[in-house]
């Protein structure tokens, strides 16, 4: 289908031990991207479609249980719909182990693409912030900030993720999913919403992006589990996904250049 539906989706976070019957919520992924497939010639994934994962060097018996999800990704491909991964804050320790079991293209670094005559950039969004963030935001988020800065260098150093590797696969999920399943249940019980215009830093990133002459006719970003669709500039838009585990939103670009979000 050369002129088919674009579709873009994010935070899935499969396998999160803060989300009740995790079957019928991979199940209801899966049927999100069969529904997609019906015209869908690309299907891009923002990061964080698992809660954890970690490609150690002894083999993971525990991924068994992602097998419906992988084997839907490995239809989509087949089919011919390019299935683009972009790595999380939650799922970026992957080695080639999810091209190899769904034929995805992997990304692990932001890409800007041009589709439908529309110039596009793409993220997850964590990490992402105006050079001018360290004098934009009180000291107490500052600070914050430079923790998370701090711990995303320590995720993305190449030895330390060489020695994770070397854990037993049981050891190793257990402190991952656990971690994750204490940020899912602070977020669950006390939501960050909306910042607003002169506070999001996504929405903030983009404003300085198209200041600097780096024009996007879209910016399309995960991570913050808000939807959020504004026109920053007569010409471009800052589209935040929402999420797959409570929301179930995700984006569609239609052969025209329309972009929409939508509920599933």
């Amino acid at each position: 289908m050369v002129n088919g539906m674009i579709y873009f989706l994010s935070d899935a976070h499969l396998g999160s031990r803060a989300i009740e019957r995790g079957w019928a919520h991979q199940k209801r992924v899966i049927d999100m991207l069969e529904e997609m497939s019906r015209d869908a010639v690309s299907i891009y994934l923002l990061g964080d479609m698992f809660d954890f994962w970690m490609e150690y060097y002894c083999h993971d018996h525990s991924k068994r249980r992602f097998a419906p999800f992988f084997r839907e990704l490995r239809s989509l491909t087949k089919r011919g719909i390019h299935v683009h991964f972009f790595i999380g804050n939650h799922d970026l320790w992957t080695f080639g182990g999810i091209e190899e079991m769904t034929g995805c293209e992997v990304h692990y670094r932001p890409a800007a693409i041009t589709r439908y005559g529309k110039s596009i950039y793409l993220c997850h969004g964590d990490g992402v912030m105006p050079s001018d963030w360290q004098t934009l935001y009180p000291k107490p988020v500052v600070r914050k900030i430079k923790r998370f800065i701090f711990l995303r260098r320590v995720f993305h150093t190449p030895f330390l993720q060489s020695c994770f590797r070397c854990l037993p696969p049981g050891w190793g999920n257990h402190f991952g999913y656990e971690w994750a399943k204490k940020s899912r249940l602070k977020e669950l019980a006390k939501p960050c919403p909306y910042k607003g215009e002169d506070k999001e830093e996504l929405v903030l990133f983009a404003k300085e992006q198209e200041r600097l002459g780096n024009h996007h006719d879209f910016y399309i970003f995960g991570h913050r589990h808000i939807e959020l669709d504004l026109q920053i500039t007569a010409s471009s838009r800052v589209v935040i996904l929402g999420d797959c585990f409570q929301q179930f939103t995700y984006a569609r670009l239609d052969p025209k250049g329309n972009l929409t979000l939508n509920n599933f």
